[in-house]
Formats: structure tokens, C-alpha cells, sequence
């Protein structure tokens, strides 16, 4: 079988897959467990050849006119390079992964066949966008995960977090839709076609007549979806869908598609010092501002997402400063710890029964009641602050390598401005203390909290605990095969500088080591009462342990006095805890003006508009009633009527006459 076959079947097995599940989960729901977990993982296994076969060499190429346009065609066509062989066996391994997991985490849920169709839908869309070489049919995978997000993410649409969440996140992504299929449309227009190799040869001529303009567009699209700031506010909502997706979501798809998507079309984005100075801004924006509310979240996966936020900002930085090999590199790293971590969490609500236990304040014994999540939560969490020789250490040391380079003038791969780096590279270095501080109080207050004792609901089962464990090898040694990638980055080298890995490390430790040492502190200062056991409700799901709805409605915890994160901040903590107030800001200025601009439009149609129509419906009536008070049946008046109208008409025309002879 040829390669290119092999690559058009890796995302139509996740298609048919999910077609084939909403058909056949109610009239065979024996079949919806293999149509979720077999499609995705053979398409996993046919991406891994499409790889093999590729080797980081020349680019597979294919394509086939999907219609005639008459003016810019659209091709169905494939472009598969370094970066899209890795992504893709990245989206394929991490969605089976999910999948897997989900057969345990839902094994009970009523809605599980939509559930898991719904989730092969978002593989394949996320793998079209990755193999797609024309931006109109990539385009529909961008658009098809948009809508798959809003149905996933409101999952458990019985409350109203879910609800709202769903639609926060479908329309906030389309906020920077809208610029950005203007900027396609421009960029096609300027190149000439929508391929992606025809956009950039245009590139390489200075065929591109208003660069800036369209990156700028473009990366308003890549904001949203790749939740950068100031369009990142929807993803720590997105928390209320279940947990498997929300590893989905953070690790393989939706956000990732920005980043690729900006790596694919660099050139595009590097033709503007302006758009890119812009884009490292952004990103450093980004990075700060999440790892500051992370430190300030109580709710566990509140924290993950704020986290996914930052380290999308180190994917942005890197690509700011030009080098999209690092963001990539950081994207597959990011994609196994972080889908480990979502996952790890899973399994404490799972623990628990109920989403209660989100709450870290709340947390209490859970090393021992899941010491699987226990173990590779480590991990991957030593992963995220970039510990050596964890994974995360060597992807986000290639982005500060990167920056320090542009920084320096020494870049190799794109032209970007020297400010742009140094944006990025300090950004990146505070970004790294915060990051490890906020990832060990994770750590305390998850595994060494005294908060209530949730009601234990016995061993996970084992699918659960199999999919953590897998996870586990890529987080602590994707990054070992550093060395072994450069063929598959352009050539270009990955490696650690002895600068930035002994101030990124140092950093690092220093937020780790002080975060202890206030912890170590507090605790000692808060008396010890043990952990109260949490109220047992009966909740039709909790023997499942499935809800992902706050079905105990505790009310929410007391400030606690041990949390390190509260003395770190100080008074940025209740702006942090608050996403500093982004929210707010938004309703001010978006949402009571559209309400209030809808209230106006509302009054005028039914106090002006409805009264025209009422007016002419109302004389017409009148008028109707006039001519049927004449119609009275009685031949000798209408006669009468007749002659009288013949009398004037006579009286008239004699006076007509008269005047015009007179004059």
C-alpha cells in the first residue's frame, strides 16, 4: 500500500469510525466500545508508518482538484513533512490513549456512544488539519473541532457550568475565526491559490502584497483556538466537560491546532517584523499571566488549564523568535505530560466519585488510596517544570535557547527581531520559577493536603491505570531523543545551552524550593484537626464514580491558611484567582453593550416598527368598515347614490367649462 494511501486513511478511520458509532449506539451498543478505541488506534499505527516512511526527509506530497472555483482553486490535498509525520502519530497515540480511558471513566454513562463518536469526529478533524496541504480543507478541520469542542465540553448539559462553558468556548473561538478566514481569503488572494506549498513558494518571490495585515488576521484565529492571550479566557471553563477531554483538548487537538498551524505557515508570519513582535508580546503576555493565575487556582484542573495556557505561550514565543522546530518539539513534549496530567486527575475524581474533589483544599490521603495517578502525576508534574532529564526540561530549553539566540542576533532559522527574543527569553526564565512553584503546590496539597476524606470507591479499574503508566515513558524520556530529531526540524540542532539550561533549572528550583519552604511554614503554624470525611450523597451515578457535575453542591472551601500560593502572591492573589478580571472586562465591554444595543433594537421594532404595521393594519380595517356601512342591499339607494354622483360630476363639469372659457 502506498504511503499516500496510508496517510488518507489515518483521518478516515477516526471518521468512520464515529459515523459508524452514531448509528449503531443505540441499536448495537455492543459495537460503540470498538468503534471508539479500534479506528483511532489503527490510525495511530498508520501514522507511525506514514512517519517511518517519511524519515524527515522530503515531504510527501498529493493532490486532487476538489472543485472548480473559477477563480483560487481547492484541492484535496496532502502535504506531510517532519512536523506534520510527528504531530499526527502525537494526535493518533494520545487519542487512543483517551479513548482507552473514557471505557473505564464512562463506562456507565448514558450518553457514552455520542460521547466516543464524538471524540473519533475530533481526531480526524485535528488529523486533516494536520496532513491537509490546502488551507480551505484544513480550514474544515478547524472548524469541525470548533463545533466538536462545544459538544464535548457541555457534555453534562444537566448543569448550567457546562452549559455556559460550551457555549464560551464555541464563541470566544469564533471571535478569531472570523479575522482569521479574512486572513486565508487575503493570503490566497496575494498567493494566488489556497496550497500551502504555493503560499509559501509566493512567500520565498515577495509575492505576498500586505503581509502584516494577513498575519495579523491570522493569528487572531490562532489566539482563540490556541487559547493565547487576550482570547485564552474560555479554556479554564472548558474544565466543566469530562476530564478525558480535557486531555484531548490540551494535549492533541483544538489548542494544538493554532500552534501547528503558525509552524506550518511561519514564513508567512516571519515576512512582518511587526506581526511577530506582536506574536512575542502575546506570548509573553500569555506565560506570565497563566503561571500567576495557576498559583492562585484551588481547583485541580482549573490549575492544568492555566498551565496548558503558559506552555501554549512557550509554543508562541518560540515561534516569535522563528524557530518553529522548537515549538513543535515543545508541542509533542507538552502533549504526553500534560495528557498524563489530565488523566492522573481523572482518576482522583474517578477515586472520588464525585467532582467535588477538585478542590485541592479538599484533598486529603489520596497517595495511598491511587498510587498510580500518585506516581505519574510526579512525573509528569517534573515534566512540566522541567526538571532534567524529564521531557519538559529539553523541549523548553530549545525554546530558550531559540529566544536567547534572536536575543542575541545568532538566529539561524527566520529573521526576527532581536526584541522579540529578549521578550521571550525573560519571559520564559520568570515563567519557569512560577511554573515549578505552582506545579509542587499542585503536588502538596493534592498528596500531602489535610483537607475532607471523600468516600473511597475502590481500586480504578484497569484501563484507567494502563493509560497512565503509558504515558508515563514519554514524559520522562521523549526528551532524550533530542538528539536524534534534526532531521525532522530542518536540520536544526535542539540541544541545550549550559546558559539557559543552568538559569532555567536554577530558576526552577528556586520557585520549587521556596514554594516548600512556605509550605513547610504554613502547615506548621495551622493546627493539625485530620481530615473530616465529606457528606456521602446519594447520586443515581456516584457508585460509578462518573459525575462530572458538582452533585454534592459543598459549598465552596474556606480560605486556607496552609496554601503557599496565597502567601506567595500576596494581593495579586485575588486578581489571579479571578483570571485578573478578564471576564469583567469582557462583559463591560462586549457583553452589556451587545445586550444593551439588543434592548434598543428590541423597543424601536415594538414601539416603532410593530406601530407602522399595526397603523396600516387598523386603517385598512376602518376603511373596510366604511365601504361595508355602504353596501346595504337597498337597489333604490344605490340608484339614488348613482344619480346624485352623475348631478355632481355635471356641476362640475360646466364649472370646468365656464373657467376655462373665462380665462
Amino acid at each position: 500500500m502506498t504511503t499516500t494511501t496510508l496517510a488518507v486513511l489515518v483521518p478516515l478511520l477516526p471518521f468512520l469510525g464515529s459515523v459508524a458509532g452514531l448509528l449503531l449506539g443505540r441499536t448495537a451498543p455492543g459495537f460503540v466500545r470498538p468503534l471508539a478505541v479500534l479506528p483511532t488506534l489503527v490510525a495511530a499505527v498508520l501514522a507511525a508508518v506514514v512517519a517511518a516512511r517519511q524519515g524527515g526527509g522530503k515531504a510527501i506530497e498529493a493532490a486532487t482538484q476538489l472543485t472548480p472555483t473559477g477563480s483560487v482553486p481547492i484541492d484535496l490535498a496532502l502535504y506531510i513533512d517532519g512536523f506534520a509525520a510527528l504531530v499526527a502519530v502525537l494526535v493518533g497515540v494520545v487519542a487512543t490513549c483517551v479513548q482507552i480511558y473514557s471505557t473505564g471513566y464512562l463506562r456507565d454513562d448514558p450518553r457514552y456512544p455520542s460521547y466516543a463518536a464524538l471524540v473519533s469526529l475530533f481526531t480526524s478533524a485535528m488529523l486533516l488539519v494536520v496532513y491537509s496541504g490546502d488551507l480551505m480543507v484544513l480550514l474544515v478541520g478547524w472548524e469541525i473541532m470548533g463545533i466538536c469542542s462545544y459538544f464535548l465540553v457541555g457534555h453534562y448539559w444537566e448543569t448550567p457550568e457546562a452549559r455556559a462553558a460550551s457555549l464560551k468556548a464555541f464563541l470566544v473561538t469564533k471571535l478569531g475565526d472570523v479575522p482569521f478566514l479574512i486572513g486565508l481569503f487575503a493570503l490566497a488572494t496575494d498567493a494566488g491559490t489556497f496550497r500551502i506549498t504555493g503560499v509559501l513558494d509566493a512567500v520565498a518571490s515577495g509575492g505576498l502584497d500586505h503581509p502584516t495585515l494577513i498575519a495579523l488576521l491570522l493569528l487572531a484565529g490562532v489566539a482563540g483556538k490556541s487559547a493565547q492571550f487576550p482570547l485564552h479566557t474560555w479554556l479554564p471553563d472548558a474544565m466543566a466537560g469530562p476530564t478525558p477531554v480535557s486531555a484531548l483538548i490540551h494535549a492533541a487537538t483544538m489548542v494544538a491546532a493554532g500552534i501547528y498551524f503558525t509552524a506550518r505557515l511561519l514564513p508567512v508570519f516571519a515576512e512582518s517584523a511587526a506581526a511577530m513582535t506582536v506574536l512575542a508580546v502575546m506570548a509573553a503576555i500569555t506565560m506570565v499571566g497563566s503561571a500567576l493565575a495557576a498559583l492562585a487556582q484551588d481547583d485541580i484542573k482549573r490549575v492544568l488549564a492555566y498551565s496548558t495556557i503558559g506552555q501554549l505561550g512557550y509554543m508562541a514565543g518560540a515561534l516569535a523568535v522563528g524557530d518553529r522546530g522548537a515549538a513543535v518539539f515543545h508541542l509533542l513534549s507538552h502533549a504526553a505530560f500534560k495528557a498524563l496530567l489530565f488523566l492522573a486527575a481523572g482518576t482522583v475524581i474517578h477515586a472520588a466519585g464525585t467532582n467535588s474533589l477538585t478542590a485541592m483544599s479538599r484533598m486529603s490521603g489520596l497517595a495511598k488510596r491511587v498510587p498510580d495517578a500518585y506516581w505519574t502525576m510526579t512525573v509528569a508534574l517534573l515534566a512540566l517544570a522541567a526538571i532534567p532529564p524529564f521531557a519538559g526540561f529539553f523541549s523548553k530549553e530549545a525554546v530558550l535557547v531559540a529566544a536567547e539566540h534572536t536575543a542575541l542576533g545568532e538566529q539561524a532559522v527566520q529573521q526576527a527581531p532581536a526584541g522579540a527574543g529578549w521578550t521571550v527569553l525573560v519571559a520564559g526564565l520568570l515563567t519557569a520559577l512560577l511554573t515549578a512553584a505552582y506545579a509542587l503546590r499542585l503536588w502538596l496539597r493534592t498528596f500531602r493536603g489535610r483537607g475532607a476524606e471523600a468516600p473511597d470507591h475502590g481500586r480504578q479499574p484497569i484501563a484507567m491505570t494502563t493509560v497512565l503508566w503509558v504515558l508515563a515513558i514519554p514524559s520522562l524520556g521523549f526528551g532524550l531523543t533530542v538528539t536524534y530529531l534534526d532531521d525532522w526540524f530542518d536540520g536544526h540542532a535542539l540541544t541545550p545551552t549550559v546558559t539557559t539550561a543552568v538559569l532555567g533549572t536554577g530558576l526552577a528550583a528556586a520557585g520549587a524550593v521556596i514554594t516548600y519552604a512556605v509550605w513547610r511554614t504554613l502547615a506548621a503554624r495551622t493546627p493539625v484537626t485530620g481530615p473530616v470525611p465529606l457528606p456521602h450523597v446519594a447520586h443515581p451515578d456516584a457508585d460509578a464514580g462518573l459525575v462530572e457535575a458538582e452533585a454534592l453542591h459543598l459549598p465552596h472551601p474556606a480560605e486556607d491558611p496552609a496554601d503557599p500560593g496565597r502567601a506567595l502572591l500576596g494581593p495579586l492573589h485575588a486578581p489571579a484567582a479571578d483570571g485578573f478580571h478578564l471576564d469583567a472586562v469582557y462583559r463591560a465591554a462586549f457583553v452589556r453593550p451587545v445586550l444593551a444595543a439588543a434592548s434598543l433594537v428590541r423597543f424601536l421594532d415594538r414601539e416603532v416598527v410593530d406601530t407602522y404595521v399595526r397603523a396600516a393594519g387598523t386603517s385598512a380595517k376602518g376603511l373596510g368598515w366604511l365601504v361595508r356601512r355602504a353596501q346595504t342591499g337597498n337597489v333604490q339607494t344605490y340608484l339614488s347614490a348613482l344619480l346624485a354622483g352623475s348631478v355632481v360630476l355635471v356641476i362640475a363639469a360646466v364649472a370646468l367649462a365656464n373657467a376655462v372659457a373665462g380665462a
